[in-house]
């Protein structure tokens, strides 16, 4: 058995060396210029502790309670479409590994194996709802992840345009034949354990999680992707999602105060505060540094999550010390998966677990439930920063 992981960077190399370069960037990279993905992980690095020395802890208790249900850190596996073609171990894998690891996973509506597998191996599942097809298809999706035991619903709000991509070598293909692997040949000639692995576990791009097409048939990725945007939610919309789902229920892709005030008023019980990676639009600030003004707004009437940029422990208290009840991973776990498949994932995993507890007990705060804004120093001005220069920018 190869070594764990390091660090959430050596993963990433890892993967890229791995993965053919369309499928790395569609893991790794963001829109337009990319702005938006890099802000997400440099903005972290502004945020400095502020330790309590001789704080006399013995014990230290990294738990959390996430929308009713204890788990072993405050940490989520975010919903990401398809990552299959990442692994052959794919959503289950990384379920699998969520839940020897103690948290949930979040599963996208363009996730590769039916909801009930998944949740069969992970009892903490949740399912992220798109409206493709509008309210019919929203109300077959919603009974779905109801029949499957999903958790949480988290819906997407934020997708409601298809923008450029400009680092990109070729599209992935949206379904397999053999036109579509000729052109990708070129891509996978030298990666051929990623192929060899792809293979095996079957070529079908298929979305089960997705209102079934017009004739009744389980639609492609590709057609399933096409109608993401054709129908996006409104406000009454949301009114009537939570009606119709009795659990808990996060609205995602929130980066307005204003926003994060409506999904309150209509029973929502969290928001995500999200740019999509800055996978949907380039420009969008960072999840974080719009974090504390959203918990503000929340007044403890909702619960507020982040997902964007987290690459460690110690960016998860920073999130969870400006209000986050609890953060999304991504890129990280992706990046695990494609480097030793499930077993990757649990090392990921496994790295922000202990980055945590070190975190926490190195800046003398005993639990979650202590932690808050006195465990932080203000950011530094712009010329103090300045003259810190790029060493401590993201790669």
């Amino acid at each position: 058995m190869s070594a764990p992981f390091k660090s959430v960077a050596q993963a990433r190399l890892l993967a890229r060396k791995k993965l053919p370069p369309a499928v790395y960037h569609y893991v790794d990279g963001g829109k337009e210029a990319e702005v938006s993905a890099h802000l997400n992980e440099v903005a972290f690095n502004r945020i400095l502790f502020s330790p309590k020395v001789c704080a006399g802890i013995r014990e230290t208790d990294i738990s959390v309670n996430l929308l009713g249900k204890k788990t072993s850190m405050p940490l989520i596996v975010a919903p990401t479409g398809f990552i299959r073609i990442v692994h052959a171990d794919g959503e289950i894998g990384a379920a699998r590994a969520a839940a020897a690891a103690g948290v949930p996973i979040a599963i996208s509506t363009f996730c590769g194996e039916p909801a009930g597998a998944i949740a069969d191996v992970n009892p903490d599942t949740w399912f992220q709802l798109y409206m493709i097809g509008g309210r019919s298809g929203a109300e077959r999706s919603i009974r779905l992840a109801r029949e499957a035991g999903c958790r949480v619903l988290v819906v997407t709000v934020d997708v409601v345009a298809i923008t450029p991509i400009d680092r990109i070598s070729r599209p992935l293909p949206m379904k397999v034949d053999f036109q579509s692997a000729l052109g990708f040949l070129p891509e996978v000639w030298n990666r051929p354990g990623w192929l060899l692995r792809l293979m095996r576990g079957g070529l079908d791009m298929r979305a089960p999680n997705a209102p079934p097409a017009e004739d009744g048939r389980l639609m492609h990725l590709g057609e399933a992707g096409g109608l993401l945007t054709a129908t996006p939610p409104d406000w009454e919309d949301l009114k009537w999602i939570r009606d119709q789902w009795q659990g808990p229920m996060v609205v995602k892709g929130v980066l307005r105060a204003d926003d994060a005030v409506r999904a309150a008023a209509i029973g929502a019980d969290a928001v995500s505060v999200s740019n999509h990676g800055g996978k949907v639009m380039d420009g969008a600030p960072s999840a974080v540094s719009v974090l504390p003004e959203i918990v503000d707004a929340a007044g403890g009437r909702l619960d507020v999550l982040l997902d964007g940029g987290v690459r460690r422990g110690a960016d998860v208290v920073r999130a969870c010390a400006l209000g986050a009840k609890g953060v999304m991973i991504g890129r990280p776990y992706l990046w695990g998966l494609a480097a030793k498949g499930e077993r990757g994932v649990l090392d990921i995993l496994n790295l922000f677990e202990r980055g945590i507890y070190s975190t926490l007990r190195q800046i003398g705060c005993p639990s979650f439930d202590r932690l808050d804004k006195t465990y932080l120093r203000p950011l530094p001005d712009q010329a103090d920063w300045n003259r810190l220069g790029s060493d401590y920018a993201a790669p």
